[in-house]
């Protein structure tokens, strides 16, 4: 590395309840925060396969609740012709809505914060009913203003 590039991992678990979305912001930030860097970029991976990642609005639910039905309706449970069920009705279905979505998220750093904008929260989207232990990484580089 270059000098004054520096690299913060962290990581950390969020329990859901089941399908829905699960704000993150706060605890990315908090791992931004430690890293001490100033000017950077923080990447954000959840290390599963049925939920993902989402950048959306953090003010109104009512904006997640349309996105949560909408999945609903475009990859819906129990399709006849799905073969991987194995755990259920939600199996496939969480899987498809993975792919569809993302595993990651790369946010800028600018002044020691992360440049989101003023309706925009970091969040796990649940695509299983039942409740999960999801892990997450941040991975924060950049450099240090000194």
């Amino acid at each position: 590395m270059a000098a004054g590039v520096v690299s913060h991992s962290a990581s950390f678990t969020v329990a859901t309840s089941g399908k829905g979305t699960f704000e993150i912001t706060s605890q990315v930030a908090e791992a931004v925060k430690k890293s001490g860097v100033e000017t950077g970029m923080a990447a954000v991976f959840v290390r599963h396969t049925s939920c993902s990642l989402i950048i959306t609005e953090n003010a109104d639910p009512t904006a997640r609740r349309d996105l949560e039905k909408f999945f609903e309706r475009l990859v819906p449970e129990a399709t006849p012709y799905f073969e991987h069920t194995a755990e259920g009705g939600d199996d496939s279905t969480s899987h498809i809505r993975s792919v569809l979505t993302r595993t990651s998220e790369v946010i800028p750093i600018a002044r020691g914060r992360m440049q989101l904008g003023t309706w925009q929260g970091i969040f796990i989207f649940e695509h299983r009913r039942a409740a999960h232990r999801r892990e997450i990484a941040v991975n924060v580089m950049g450099t240090r203003d000194s």
